[in-house]
């Protein structure tokens, strides 16, 4: 189960997920393996999704993810029933985007942020397609910004600021 709300920190909007870690999660030393903080990760991304997109009327886009990397900061302990997870889009292109996403534990501390890619794609074909107007109304409002990103040679972009 999972609370989300959204926030603003400055310029950067930042959608806020609350999930609960479960008992299966920690490993034999006592610590969140660390396979569970990517799905922990990509539960918040599920809410974010549902709430950014199916929220405000439009489809979920179907996206494979390219890259995905998690810089571990500081254990999460079994005194953690429930993590933060704090999205940001951080970067949208012409066929993808890329999210940073902040896990926290229940001392506010940040134990791990995860970077990921993820590619919009066509599932008939399952190849790389352009993001629609529509997702790139609602993934430039959650990067902070209307302006949408200019695709450079690689058909990628970096939202302005």
């Amino acid at each position: 189960m999972a609370n989300s709300s959204d926030r603003n920190t400055g310029n950067a909007p930042v959608h806020t997920a609350e999930v609960h870690v479960r008992w299966s999660d920690f490993d034999r030393f006592g610590h969140l393996n660390n396979a569970a903080y990517i799905e922990l990760a990509q539960e918040a991304r599920n809410i974010f999704a549902l709430e950014e997109f199916i929220g405000r009327g439009h489809d979920v886009p179907a996206v494979f993810i390219r890259r995905l990397a998690a810089s571990y900061m500081s254990p999460i302990l079994p005194d953690t029933s429930t993590v933060v997870v704090e999205t940001r889009v951080t970067r949208v292109g012409r066929t993808s985007f890329t999210t940073s996403q902040s896990i926290i534990d229940r001392h506010g501390t940040v134990a791990c942020v995860i970077e990921c890619v993820q590619i919009a794609v066509d599932l008939k074909t399952s190849t790389p397609r352009a993001i629609t107007a529509n997702e790139l109304k609602v993934l430039s409002r959650a990067a902070g910004t209307d302006v949408p990103g200019e695709a450079d040679a690689t058909g990628e972009g970096t939202v302005h600021e």
